[in-house]
């Protein structure tokens, strides 16, 4: 009998941090959110979050515009960074990282924290980014892709901005997309008719509160067609792609 592998375990992971509003000024991880999925069920296995206390608290806002935001207070008695380093690498090293926009903000940050301590950053066996990722092979049907849009699309509620939170958010996403995605394949033509029939959602205006229709970007010109092959080229390509894979096999369970 043919014994199945799987890839090493993956680590969604997210942090939130400063934003610098000065010309010189640099992030600082505020909070560091993960968990630790089995590639094989995408069930997660372990989780970890903790608030980060900056060098210089006076960096962080006394007030968060956010209703569940990091204040100063909040991370005033929290451990510094290197003084989770340790837990923080044992998460990460040697694992396939996963998140949304991690390539370009989450890995870079992490580098720069670890270097600030003058210790070894960890490194990743791969690395899944779900902007990436959705953006090309799901579309911009969810407007601009971020993690609050990808939400409100599949109703998965508000995004929080905290670490742990967004992370569970984006691993639910990442689901929800690789159902639709297999139900595009399998019913290409009764959903293209479904979506065509559909092409419309109900916007309402921010400066009237008026509801109107918005063509969804998908709509012209026959990109649905489009975008139907584009899934018969992504199953095709998942063949050699054991994490994609894995994410097509968890939708059959989703709908069964």
């Amino acid at each position: 009998m043919e014994i199945q592998t799987f890839p090493t375990e993956m680590v969604f992971f997210d942090l939130e941090t400063t934003v610098p509003n000065k010309t010189g000024q640099h992030f600082h991880i505020l909070e560091f959110g993960a968990i630790i999925v089995c590639p094989r069920k995408l069930e997660e296995i372990e989780s970890y979050t903790t608030l980060i206390q900056p060098k210089d608290l006076s960096v962080v806002s006394l007030r968060s515009s956010r209703s569940d935001g990091i204040t100063r207070d909040k991370v005033r008695e929290a451990p510094s960074f290197e003084d989770v380093a340790e837990k923080i690498y044992g998460l990460l090293h040697g694992r396939i990282w996963a998140g949304h926009n991690i390539r370009r903000f989450d890995c870079v940050r992490i580098k720069e924290a670890f270097a600030e301590i003058g210790k070894a950053a960890p490194e990743p066996s791969g690395i899944i980014d779900s902007l990436g990722l959705l953006s090309d092979k799901f579309g911009k049907r969810a407007g601009n892709m971020k993690m609050a849009s990808l939400a409100a699309y599949f109703g998965l509620g508000v995004q929080k901005h905290r670490s742990l939170d967004d992370v569970r958010m984006n691993l639910e996403v990442l689901k929800h997309c690789a159902t639709v995605l297999f139900f595009e394949s399998t019913l290409p033509n009764q959903l293209e008719g479904q979506w065509q029939s559909s092409s419309k959602i109900m916007t309402r205006s921010r400066s009237n509160k008026q509801i109107a229709p918005r063509s969804m970007p998908y709509s012209k010109g026959g990109s649905l067609g489009k975008m139907t092959q584009n899934v018969k080229n992504l199953l095709s390509k998942a063949q050699g792609n054991q994490a994609l894979q894995n994410l097509m096999k968890h939708s059959h369970s989703l709908i069964r």
